[in-house]
């Protein structure tokens, strides 16, 4: 494929709406939602983009995806947990498209693979936006979307730099990988013990997350926990793209020197806040799968993806009893 005229958007989240507003300026842009109203006020009133960008872009939604007509990119923009539900819903539609996974985490290409045979994009985005409403999203922090060909798949490199121009044009940042494995797993080792630190411990991405000076400080179980996903990349011969230690460093730097003024709530966070299930599965439980298969020792990583799973089951049997 060398042009891509419409997109379709499985999920309007805030990672779908950013990217369904921003693809809506350069190409047909069209929404795969799962409520009949959502679809009603996006076809009335389009998406609105504030924050790093100010865009009123027109949209074509819909829950039905035999009314959407052609498509040539679908990005499927669901959590981790609704991979499946959508690419179900997708079986037999939109044949000679490309499709874009964009979640956290490991083996989301694999679910959408046994749903059809379509050329699969990896991708890993770092940008974040809030979802005000239906039709309004704020766009936050404008970092890349990390791509490339799946490598069980049938995609090839070109596909991803056609992908890549394609997100850079609507005015979002892009970069195309011939191996995406070296920057996916990258954000794997990142998100892994970030969020799930941040779910066992009710803390956001504070400057405590880096911090290494006394032996009770929490940045040396981070670092310890990501010299763990280190050791199972290193296994697979997979030399990271970027270091998660220095992301994670990075990251916490954005407040204000001795303040928090930068304090991202993770969506795993928001999920056990809001006692729902959580992406552990796809983030350190798949790290913890990927080592026990290889024979690497994560002993920190089995403790907090055994902690986090807890807490999930502790809401469904609290769930209908008194809490004493």
């Amino acid at each position: 494929m060398t042009e891509i005229r419409s997109v379709c958007v499985v999920g309007a989240g805030a990672i779908g709406s950013l990217f369904a507003g921003h693809l809506g300026s350069v190409v047909d842009a069209k929404v795969l939602v799962r409520r009949k109203e959502h679809e009603t006020v996006l076809n009335r009133d389009g998406l609105r983009v504030s924050g790093k960008s100010a865009l009123q872009t027109s949209v074509q939604a819909s829950t039905d995806p035999t009314k959407l007509g052609r498509v040539d990119l679908v990005i499927i923009a669901t959590k981790a947990s609704a991979v499946e539900e959508a690419a179900e819903q997708l079986t037999g539609h939109f044949p000679n498209a490309i499709v874009m996974t964009v979640q956290n985490g490991l083996g989301c290409e694999d679910v959408v693979a046994r749903y059809g045979q379509w050329p699969i994009i990896s991708s890993i985005t770092f940008m974040s936006g809030t979802r005000h409403s239906d039709s309004h999203v704020e766009y936050e922090l404008d970092t890349e979307t990390w791509l490339g060909p799946w490598p069980a798949g049938s995609a090839h490199t070109g596909t991803a730099n056609v992908v890549a121009d394609l997100i850079t044009r609507s005015g979002l940042k892009a970069k195309a990988f011939a191996d995406v494995r070296p920057a996916q797993w990258s954000k794997l080792i990142f998100n892994s013990v970030v969020n799930s630190v941040g779910a066992v411990t009710n803390l956001p991405h504070l400057k405590a997350f880096a911090k290494r000076e006394r032996i009770s400080d929490l940045g040396n179980l981070v670092f310890e926990m990501m010299q763990e996903g280190k050791a199972v990349a290193e296994a697979q011969g997979i030399e990271l793209y970027e270091d998660p230690w220095e992301m994670n460093v990075k990251a916490v730097s954005h407040g204000a020197t001795g303040q928090d003024a930068y304090a991202h709530v993770f969506s795993m966070l928001s999920d056990v806040r809001a006692r729902r299930a959580t992406e552990i599965d796809w983030l350190t439980g798949a790290i913890v799968r990927q080592a026990t298969a290889l024979g690497v020792p994560v002993p920190i990583h089995e403790a907090l993806f055994g902690l986090v799973k807890g807490l999930e089951h502790s809401w469904k049997e609290q769930k209908g009893h008194k809490v004493l």
